[in-house]
């Protein structure tokens, strides 16, 4: 099995001020690291194409898609996938990449969006799913705003589908808790696998030949908690969510 991850990475410039002086750092960061492990761990191949690579080189034919059993997001904005370069300071005409996934999944590909502060409607709403080809795919609906909902002190996930294939070889483990979750609600046919309070944390459904799966939380911290992702469940049940993406189970 092969997949795409798009997202997770991010680039800080700071200021530090000593008195009359000042210097500007800059860093840069990768976060998709224990996601890319747990798949890999489970012979999940995975490219990965931080936001910055994603922007550029994320596919624009359908023939590159195709070569991936599913694609995942990630804190990945909406508008990194919609403005290539070559639109943006050149005006070139390029394809509409989010329209693209939506026809991969529509013939059979496997979608997963994971939330974060660019997943879904995200931070400010600067992610913008809900206005893209995505928000079709989804098995869940997006609010028009700002979607975060911050749990500083923790919240753990209700599980109301135990029996769901995703969730094989997870029975009796204890989950982790979160700090904090996209707001979003079940559509109508959608599986609702997991909740937080009366809101999804997990939802599934088929999508005209494909799949698609809804992951509320972040899958790396920080709304995913380092017990999260060292958590012995954790590569099970996103290897589970690419067999079922897939077709396999």
């Amino acid at each position: 099995m092969k997949v795409l991850l798009a997202g997770e990475s991010w680039s800080i410039l700071s200021i530090h001020t000593k008195g009359f002086d000042h210097v500007n750092l800059g860093r840069y960061h990768e976060a998709g690291g224990p996601l890319i492990e747990a798949l890999r761990s489970k012979g999940v191949e995975v490219d990965y194409l931080p936001n910055d690579q994603a922007q550029l080189s994320f596919p624009s034919e359908m023939k590159e898609l195709k070569q991936y059993d599913a694609v995942i997001f990630s804190d990945v904005g909406s508008n990194s996938l919609l403005l290539h370069p070559k639109t943006q300071f050149e005006c070139v005409r390029m394809p509409n990449r989010l329209e693209l996934v939506k026809s991969y999944v529509e013939q059979g590909g496997g979608f997963l969006m994971c939330g974060g502060y660019m997943s879904y409607s995200g931070i400010e709403g600067r992610a913008r799913y809900g206005m893209t080809p995505i928000a079709d795919i989804l098995p869940v609906k997006l609010l028009t705003y700002d979607d975060r909902v911050e749990k500083p002190q923790g919240i753990f996930p209700t599980i109301t589908d135990e029996k769901h294939p995703v969730l094989a070889g997870l029975a009796g483990m204890e989950w982790p808790d979160f700090l904090g979750y996209n707001k979003l609600s079940l559509k109508a046919g959608a599986q609702l696998i997991g909740q937080f309070g009366e809101d999804v944390f997990m939802a599934a459904w088929d999508f005209g030949e494909g799949r698609a799966f809804a992951f509320a939380s972040d899958c790396v911290p920080h709304w995913g908690t380092p017990e999260f992702t060292q958590w012995a469940g954790y590569p099970v049940l996103f290897s589970n969510i690419m067999k079922w993406l897939a077709k396999e189970i």
